[in-house]
């Protein structure tokens, strides 16, 4: 085997710009994010849901379909 062709694994310090840090080790000394799971929205349960009820009436009136399908049954 050839020796020394492997990069160094050494303790890596991850910083978030929410000021959260995380210790794990890797091929980097640090390491800079702009997210993690302290503060992405979808870990935090803050999370901003689209409203497309829009899309979906608008889909629906299109193709005849009703928001019940039990009323399609009694129009037919």
């Amino acid at each position: 085997m050839r020796k020394d062709i492997h990069p160094k694994y050494v303790l890596t310090t991850i910083t978030c710009s929410c000021g959260n840090v995380v210790h794990i080790r890797s091929t980097v000394e640090n390491l800079h994010v702009e997210l993690c799971s302290k503060c992405h929205p979808f870990y935090t349960g803050k999370q901003k849901i689209v409203d497309t009820t829009g899309r979906v009436e608008r889909f629906r009136r299109k193709y005849g379909l009703s928001a019940h399908p039990e009323e399609e049954g009694a129009e037919a």
